[in-house]
């Protein structure tokens, strides 16, 4: 190993086992005695306390308020830490008090000149999301235990349209931050298969004493796009979008997440994707309906149908609200 990861091994060693001898240190990375002085050395002339007691119970240590320091980061590191939990608090992080912590340990134990250089790259970097519930925080707590503990869940959920909430059991596999909300994936004891529950409707969360086994190799993420998604092994079923458009507006449609995963061709003025025809029905045209007249439908012919329908709808309803 190189100087530096010995180093940090050392420091890590006296971290974590509180006391060490050098012949100990030098067994466990395989060096020689020699060498661990020397790198003790260099360890304290950087400004690591350690502390070298002698006689027979002695050996190296490190003092106590030293070891609560994080291991060293470099300055490009530090700043991606801390820009990085401006957006997991943003986002409605459920452990945001212990991320604070963290970034004010970071900071206590940084030099003035890395400190300097960590708040001029924090004071122009901001992030805004949509607002998440405060009272979601102690949810998402539970639901992150469960899912790392493999626990079984007893839920109150009040599905959306559904008069009254139901209850049910779900092995929680994951969660998911997806357009300002988060869900979790699950397998649903009541329905026999895998769903997504957005965590907001959970109106009562407890944790039962059963505990299950999580698909191997299962992703949350890969879930929760793929039901999302339409299947691109069955696109001999789907329904053929193709959009003429001002090359700005093809752009961004076509980077869009969503439909830039169902793009099957792309030239300078047109586009053709592959949906099913329940996205027709429900979000596609409402998705499109704000391009305007930079984009014009192609085929289908039902898709053009549905967007002149709600159009005419919208002008209606305005017109009415006008007269009135």
């Amino acid at each position: 190993m190189s100087k530096m990861v010995n180093m940090l091994s050392i420091l890590w060693l006296l971290k974590t086992r509180k006391q060490m001898t050098a012949k100990e240190l030098a067994e466990e990375l395989e060096i020689s005695i020699r060498t661990v002085y020397r790198y003790i050395d260099a360890l304290c002339a950087s400004g690591v306390p350690i502390i070298s007691d002698a006689g027979h119970n002695g050996g190296y240590s490190i003092l106590n308020k030293f070891t609560k320091a994080p291991l060293f980061f470099s300055l490009d590191e530090q700043k991606a830490l801390i820009h990085a939990a401006k957006f997991a608090i943003e986002a409605g992080y459920p452990f945001s008090e212990a991320l604070d912590e963290a970034i004010s340990k970071l900071k206590m134990y940084t030099n003035e000149e890395q400190l300097d250089h960590i708040n001029r790259h924090s004071r122009g970097f901001e992030v805004i999301h949509p607002s998440v519930e405060p009272s979601l925080t102690s949810t998402l707590q539970d639901l992150e235990i469960s899912v790392a503990e493999s626990y079984t869940l007893f839920i109150i959920y009040h599905k959306g349209g559904e008069n009254e909430p139901q209850s049910r059991h779900i092995d929680p596999y994951g969660l998911v931050y997806w357009k300002g909300k988060w869900y979790t994936v699950a397998y649903c004891h009541l329905r026999k298969e895998i769903r997504s529950f957005r965590i907001d409707r959970i109106q009562a969360l407890s944790r039962t004493d059963n505990k299950f086994d999580r698909p191997l190799g299962f992703s949350a993420r890969s879930f929760f796009l793929k039901d999302l998604l339409p299947d691109s092994n069955q696109l001999e079923k789907l329904i053929s979008v193709r959009i003429k458009g001002k090359t700005h507006a093809l752009d961004d449609l076509c980077q869009h997440w969503l439909f830039s995963h169902v793009l099957i061709e792309r030239s300078s003025n047109q586009a053709l994707f592959k949906v099913d025809k329940e996205s027709i029905h429900t979000f596609v045209p409402y998705f499109l309906l704000p391009y305007g007249k930079s984009i014009t439908i192609l085929e289908p012919t039902l898709l053009q149908e549905k967007l002149a329908t709600i159009s005419f709808e919208l002008y209606s309803h305005y017109q009415n609200t006008s007269l009135h």
